[in-house]
């Protein structure tokens, strides 16, 4: 299968790749040469790119290679999150209008899936079927965009109706761009325009007629297949996309990764989702180990150049709570009381009244929440107490490793908690919602077999001796 790879991520991940008999397509010059590649600019089956906050990578390829690379990714990485879209990514639906307001149009794509078309593409339609596409515009969302102007993807072309011809903005070449244009005017059917795609540029005029040809021709059995199925139902499969999460011991696997095809700083995956002047100072660190300068001396210089970027004693962090489901909530401000290469403790002071969930007592603006972890573990305690310091009762929280980041924390929480009440009972909440992100793929058996050894090491080793004796 052939993968495109760009951002922070790709020298490790091309390796990865490359390990499991991928070919690379369309490599950058710095891919090629760490990897001594030759070029190669056809068409992805996979492409994978940075997340916009750093922190994984997002995928979009045909069905078998997001799975291929979502089976690579589990076996490799203990705790990456995998999140697949549940819809086909430009695919084509045969679907049931459901209901309709002034502005949009709620449409049955099968299997509980409910898509928005904007009420102008289809004015008229208040009840019945439609043809649809889901489209690129809020991938992940719970209802999926779509459009009723479909078209149909080749490998150097794409077909388009109610569009003109265009050309990708990624062949520069004029006199290029003049002859796929003059060509496009000359073979787009009635109804259709056509896109030229980035390798069209390298191909045959023959090539290409034959490419639009076959276009053709499936609009038309497209067309065809809808006539003859029932909505709703996806008539034409699109691409897959998949949403991957990278936590602290995904981004130490690559660190590993990257190693083995250029010279690396511990922790580089994590500094550079850092971004600023800390993602700067490493790439003028590893560039200085690639001109042959001691490791522990460049490491040195790098650590002091960073310190102070990070949160010491006293400062003052946000709290990243990420959900499997890649949902964030930010818990609000914390300070820092201690912190260390071997353990930080922090705490928050609660806002509103309420109710803490399975401790069964009251949470009263002022309360306070103390928590401690030690670096690498995949737990943390927290105690709550009120403003006068009673205990009310303790949560052990099962997530990901915690990473410090110079303004945040940030973990993937594991769903499972043990809940501490205040008379000492020790209860296990919410694993029916860790074994339903083993079935949904979130996570890959071995991670579901780790948390359930962990809670149960919680339990057996006693841990709330002092809780006990009350």
């Amino acid at each position: 299968m052939k993968a495109k790879v760009r951002g922070i991520y790709s020298t490790a991940l091309t390796k990865l790749l490359l390990d499991n008999g991928f070919k690379i397509v369309q490599p950058s010059l710095t891919t090629k040469n760490r990897f001594k590649l030759s070029e190669n600019s056809t068409q992805p089956e996979i492409t994978l790119k940075d997340r916009y906050d750093l922190q994984g990578i997002k995928v979009l390829g045909t069905s078998d290679a997001v799975n291929a690379f979502q089976k690579i990714l589990q076996s490799t990485f203990l705790d990456v999150i995998t999140r697949k879209w549940f819809v086909s990514v430009d695919g084509i639906y045969k679907g049931k209008v459901v209901e309709s307001n002034e502005h949009t149009i709620y449409v049955d794509l099968g299997g509980s899936v409910i898509g928005r078309l904007q009420k102008s593409e289809s004015a008229n339609a208040k009840t019945g079927q439609l043809l649809v596409q889901v489209e690129r515009e809020r991938i992940r969302s719970r209802q999926p965009f779509l459009t009723t102007n479909l078209k149909v993807i080749g490998e150097h072309a794409i077909l388009m109706q109610s569009c003109k011809v265009g050309v990708s903005l990624k062949i520069r070449d004029l006199g290029k761009r003049a002859e796929l244009y003059s060509l496009g005017k000359i073979l787009a059917p009635n109804g259709w325009g056509i896109i030229w795609r980035e390798s069209s540029a390298e191909q045959s005029r023959e090539t290409l007629e034959n490419e639009i040809a076959r276009l053709v021709e499936n609009s038309k059995m497209l067309a065809e297949k809808a006539s003859s199925t029932e909505a709703p139902a996806l008539l034409v499969e699109g691409s897959y996309f998949m949403d991957v999460e990278f936590p602290w011991l995904s981004k130490s696997r690559m660190d590993q990764l990257r190693a083995s095809a250029a010279p690396t700083l511990g922790g580089h995956h994590f500094y550079k989702s850092c971004g600023g002047k800390v993602s700067a100072a490493l790439e003028m660190a590893e560039k200085l180990l690639e001109k042959g300068q001691n490791l522990d001396e460049v490491e040195k210089l790098f650590k002091d150049q960073i310190l102070y970027e990070f949160p010491e004693s006293g400062s003052m962090v946000g709290i990243e709570h990420v959900k499997l489901s890649g949902l964030v909530f930010h818990l609000g401000e914390a300070t820092i009381e201690s912190v260390d290469d071997k353990q930080i403790r922090y705490s928050r002071i609660m806002r509103s009244n309420g109710m803490y969930d399975g401790l069964g007592t009251r949470k009263e603006a002022g309360d306070k929440a103390k928590s401690e972890t030690k670096i690498g573990e995949w737990y943390i305690t927290t105690d709550y107490c009120s403003n006068s310091g009673e205990w009310k009762g303790s949560y052990i929280n099962l997530n990901t490793p915690i990473e410090v980041y110079p303004k945040t924390i940030r973990y993937v929480d594991l769903e499972v908690d043990a809940c501490i009440k205040p008379k000492g009972e020790v209860r296990i909440l919410d694993m029916e919602k860790l074994e339903n992100a083993l079935e949904e793929g979130f996570i890959s058996e071995s991670l579901f077999k780790t948390v359930k050894e962990k809670i149960n090491e919680i339990i057996e080793a006693k841990r709330f001796t002092r809780l006990e004796k009350m």
